[in-house]
């Protein structure tokens, strides 16, 4: 399986994957940006393909997108997998890759859309905080969702701590969404999710997390 990897900053949802992702089912053939970032230097240090592919050399939204899509195609990917892209993509580049675009959120959609997702959370007192894994649509952090994984706010807790927290939780759950794809065991149909052998792929998931994170939930796509 083939994927590109988009990203803005430090990259390192696209540095969990390339770590934990198994090589021989699983190439990243591209990481690219969309502005200078040490992202691409730390792909590139990891032999990776790198492309840089600035907004600001652009005149429009629409002819960055355009050579964005046509740096994608050339390289034959199967999947975009968004890691930190800090952009909205648009309608046109959406329905250019439909079905094909993955994006890793820190919330459990549909609660905390956009930006500063933390803070929110706490201010709003919820019970668990966490991340979601989803196919992008035109509309934003919305799409189809492919795997959920929460952990336990901790009375007192900081939005500092709490993004930490959650970003290990995202370096988990992304490659394991990533790789559930390429062996088989998820599978995406239009727009409908289905996993194969759920309750086994959740529950060794749900186990492998709380090793590391603590008590975490895993949530399963409903279909």
């Amino acid at each position: 399986m083939r994927i590109a990897v988009l990203i803005s900053g430090r990259g390192s949802n696209m540095l969990s994957l390339a770590g934990s992702l198994p090589h021989d089912a699983v190439h990243i053939v591209l990481v690219a940006a969309n502005t200078p970032c040490e992202g691409l230097d730390h792909a590139a240090g990891l032999g990776l393909e790198t492309l840089l592919v600035d907004r600001a050399t652009f005149a429009s939204k629409a002819d960055h997108e355009a050579a964005l899509g046509d740096a994608i195609e050339a390289v034959a990917v199967d999947w975009i997998c968004l890691a930190g892209y800090m952009t909205i993509l648009s309608a046109a580049f959406v329905e250019r890759f439909a079905g094909r675009i993955i994006n890793i959120h820190p919330s459990l959609l549909p609660d905390f859309k956009g930006l500063d997702t933390h803070g929110r959370a706490l201010a709003a007192g919820v019970k668990h905080h966490g991340a979601s894994v989803h196919l992008v649509t035109a509309a934003l952090d919305d799409g189809p969702i492919l795997l959920q994984a929460g952990l336990e706010m901790i009375p007192g807790e900081e939005a500092t701590s709490l993004a930490s927290r959650v970003l290990k939780l995202e370096h988990m759950l992304y490659p394991f969404v990533i790789a559930s794809i390429a062996n088989g065991d998820l599978t995406i149909s239009g727009g409908s999710v289905f996993w194969k052998h759920q309750d086994m792929s959740l529950t060794r998931a749900g186990k492998a997390f709380e090793r590391v994170l603590g008590p975490a939930v895993i949530w399963p796509c409903s279909g």
